[in-house]
């Protein structure tokens, strides 16, 4: 399935890095839920990654829509973004909400 064929679908999702939780190799803490999606397989290989956001507690698992896909345009992987049913983020609050990571690389995002 190409990515894009996600947007505006509800996507069940299991998270790995829980909000709050530390990065076992560079050390930040996660400011949101970062997982992905399972039995999919994205540009790097692994599963297809997302973001969760307008969750602010750490969860494992979570049910919501995909309202927006930040494109890499400099690596190969895409992450989807993710939200409860009821929310709404512009480009600028996912960009601000993701920079912790996507500010090493050049991307778009997708809606």
């Amino acid at each position: 399935m190409e990515n894009k064929e996600y947007l505006g679908k509800i996507i069940d999702v299991k998270i790995d890095r829980p909000f709050g939780t530390k990065h076992p190799k560079h050390g930040f803490i996660y400011p949101v839920n970062y997982g992905y999606v399972p039995n999919t397989v994205s540009g790097d290989g692994e599963e297809l990654d997302c973001y969760l956001l307008g969750v602010f507690e750490p969860v494992e698992e979570f049910e919501g829509k995909c309202i927006a896909i930040i494109h890499r345009t400099n690596d190969n992987d895409d992450k989807l973004v993710i939200v409860p049913n009821d929310k709404y983020y512009s480009d600028e609050a996912i960009e601000a909400l993701t920079e912790f990571q996507e500010q090493y690389f050049k991307h778009e995002i997708w809606r």
